[in-house]
């Protein structure tokens, strides 16, 4: 097999990127066929994506049933592995968790060994591989990994099979990732700043890393260009945290209103959710998750944006 040598986009390396019609599949595809690449997308929902000279697509597998990934994987340089699934659901069985996540991701390091082509692999895994919805500390990938749901811990399991077949591979745990696009805990975010009516977030004084859209896709060119990158793992983040008072006062700003806040004590709010049975609700907004992306921005990354600007931009009505 190839060793990791720099990935060059002079040589027109060709990447296989899994999961290619989601939320930041979508962004990397194009950012990379800007960049000089060709892209094999592969993905369920091929109608999705925007077709360029540089990209061609094929349809992805059903990931929790055995996958054959050699057709995937002829004639390609490297794999950037971001299908699965990819959030929190008490819907999901921890056996669909584990055959999506786990064992596809294991299948796809295992065929990647087996192509001597393939020179890189960078897996997309979470946050959630090393932690609950908060943490009492700053993470660091230092810290003993200690996932809380069958999610974190499908993407841990998947973790120990990323370059356990000889290829080189990096893997990323991004925190939550938010752009004009986004789902779930930053689209319902979005939903509540728009009410016309005061919040009461005032005194919200907790603090909570997330990634711009354009910082992911920029974390992912990096590592995949940098064979120093090869067999590390790395935790993802904008520099700045910011708390739920924070965002809902930069996008209402955005929009040309006031922040429009009233404090209550949080402990208050926290237990009338819990009284309502929505205590993860509570989890998501009332505590802490801040982390530290200080060994990715030591090895070279720089973040082209941060969160407070991203948050305004993507909030800003388009310019006529």
């Amino acid at each position: 097999m190839a060793t990791g040598s720099l990935l060059t986009k002079a040589h027109m390396m060709r990447v296989l990127v899994t999961g290619a019609s989601g939320f930041v599949g979508c962004e990397l595809i194009q950012a990379l066929s800007k960049a000089g690449y060709a892209v094999r997308a592969a993905a369920r929902n091929l109608s999705s994506i925007k077709l360029d000279v540089n990209i061609e697509t094929v349809p992805l597998p059903d990931l929790s049933q055995p996958v054959d990934w050699r057709p995937l994987l002829r004639d390609v340089d490297a794999v950037v592995h971001l299908a699965g699934i990819a959030h929190v659901s008490n819907a999901i069985t921890e056996e669909r968790y584990d055959k999506v996540n786990r064992l596809a991701t294991k299948s796809l390091a295992l065929a990647a060994s087996m192509t001597p082509n393939i020179r890189r692999l960078v897996f997309i895994s979470s946050i959630r591989a090393q932690t609950g919805p908060s943490a009492d500390h700053v993470l660091t990938e230092s810290d003993t990994p200690a996932p809380t749901d069958a999610y974190g811990r499908s993407k841990l399991a998947a973790e120990s099979f990323v370059g356990g077949y000889g290829v080189p591979a990096t893997i990323l745990r991004p925190v939550v990732i938010f752009g004009s696009q986004a789902r779930a805990n930053v689209a319902q975010l979005m939903k509540i700043a728009s009410l016309p009516f005061p919040l009461p977030f005032g005194a919200f004084s907790n603090k909570r890393s997330l990634l711009a859209l354009g910082n992911m896709i920029s974390a992912i060119q990096f590592v995949l260009e940098q064979p120093a990158t090869a067999g590390e793992t790395y935790v993802v983040a904008d520099q700045t945290p910011v708390s739920v008072a924070d965002m809902i006062s930069i996008m209402r700003k955005a929009n040309g209103r006031s922040p429009g806040m009233i404090s209550i004590p949080p402990d208050w709010i926290g237990r009338a959710l819990r009284a309502a049975g929505k205590a993860d609700i509570w989890d998501r907004i009332g505590g802490s998750l801040v982390a530290d992306a200080a060994k990715l921005r030591d090895a070279g990354w720089k973040t082209p944006v941060d969160t407070p600007e991203a948050l305004a931009a993507m909030i800003r009505p388009p310019r006529p």
